[in-house]
């Protein structure tokens, strides 16, 4: 694919620094010669390489957005117990409107 083909944009562009950085990190530690790379055209390198490179990639990526939603979940119960255990004092402490006392004595 010629350099002016290119079709798949980014989503977020802040992200195009941080995607390549990624990728030549997880290339070292593949130990994948980028030697080939040309500025920005990874057309000679091997579709082999490029695929073990971008699957690890994603493979991080998704690893990282498990772990966000993880920890969101994790906040959103600690917050819910939280309501719940404040409700539960507010409801300790004013009295319970159906409960009348005075006519308690009068009944029995």
């Amino acid at each position: 694919m010629a350099a002016g083909q290119k079709r798949n944009t980014l989503v977020y562009a802040q992200a195009k620094k941080a995607l390549d950085q990624m990728k030549y990190e997880i290339s070292r530690e593949l130990n994948i010669d980028t030697s080939p790379i040309q500025g920005d055209y990874w057309g000679y390198m091997t579709a082999r390489d490029c695929g073990a490179i971008g699957g690890h990639m994603v493979k991080r990526m998704i690893e990282a957005a498990e772990r966000t939603l993880a920890q969101q979940t994790a906040q959103n119960v600690q917050a819910g117990f939280r309501a719940g255990l404040a409700g539960q004092n507010q409801q300790q402490t004013q009295p319970n409107p159906n409960l009348n006392l005075s006519n308690l004595d009068q009944q029995y």
